[in-house]
C-alpha cells in the first residue's frame, strides 16, 4: 500500500477525538510504509520488522497529543520507529543497517537536482532522469505543502535561505530551520517509496509551486 497523502492533522484531530473509522484509516495507511522502513534496518528480518513498526505505532498513538504538524505524520511517526529499532536491537545486541539516508547521498542530490536538469546524454540518461523526477515528484507529493515548497526553491529555483525566508515571512533562522526538518522528511519518504517500486504520478495530490 503506497503512502497516499492525507491531511496529517485532521486525522490526528480525529484520533484524538477518539473516532474508531479515523484508527483504522491512520494503521492501514502508515503501518506498511512504517514496516518497509524498519524492514531494511534490522536484516530484512520480518517478524522483528512487524513487532518495532507496530509498536512504534502504539508508542505514537500515546503520545499523539503532542504532534504539531511541524513534520509530516510518516516522519513523525519514523521517529517513533527508529527508539523502537534502537531499543529492541540493544536488547538483541544487534547494530542496525546503516540505511540512513542523507541530502549528500549521489542517488537524493539527483533527484532533487534532475527536475532542473535540461539535457540528458543519450537514451539511457534520459531515462533515468525521468525516473527520478517521479521519484522526487512523488516524494513532494507526500510532504507538508510548506515543506515541499521550500526544498523546491532551495533546490529547484536555486533560491538563497534568505528568500526563502521572505516568501515564506520568516526569519533567515527559522528558515533554515524549516529547511533541515524538510530534508528529513525528505530522507524518510524517499527512503520508503524507494523500496516499493516506480512511484505513481497520477497521485499527485497538491502542488508545490
Amino acid at each position: 500500500m503506497t503512502l497516499h497523502y492525507l491531511d496529517d492533522k485532521a486525522l490526528v484531530k480525529r484520533l484524538l477525538r477518539g473516532d474508531e473509522l479515523a484508527f483504522g484509516e491512520f494503521f492501514d495507511h502508515y503501518y506498511p510504509g512504517l514496516f518497509r522502513f524498519t524492514l531494511a534496518r534490522v536484516g530484512r528480518d520480518r517478524e522483528l520488522a512487524e513487532d518495532i513498526a507496530q509498536g512504534a505505532l502504539c508508542q505514537a498513538i500515546r503520545k499523539l497529543s503532542t504532534y504539531r504538524g511541524e513534520a509530516a505524520l510518516f516522519s513523525w511517526l519514523c521517529t517513533f520507529c527508529r527508539h523502537e529499532i534502537h531499543a529492541q536491537l540493544s536488547r538483541l545486541n544487534r547494530r542496525p543497517d546503516d540505511v540512513f539516508l542523507s541530502e549528500d547521498v549521489p542517488e537524493i542530490r539527483a533527484a532533487l537536482e534532475s527536475l532542473s536538469s535540461a539535457e540528458a546524454s543519450g537514451p539511457e540518461m534520459e531515462l533515468r532522469r525521468r525516473e527520478l523526477s517521479q521519484w522526487v515528484l512523488s516524494t513532494l507529493d507526500h510532504l507538508p505543502r510548506h515543506h515541499a515548497r521550500a526544498l523546491t526553491w532551495k533546490y529547484l529555483s536555486d533560491l538563497s535561505v534568505k528568500e526563502i525566508a521572505q516568501r515564506l515571512g520568516l526569519s533567515p533562522k527559522a528558515a533554515e530551520s524549516l529547511l533541515t526538518r524538510a530534508r528529513a522528511s525528505f530522507r524518510d519518504v524517499f527512503s520508503t517509496l524507494s523500496s516499493t517500486g516506480l512511484p505513481n504520478p497520477g497521485l499527485r495530490s497538491k502542488e508545490t509551486p
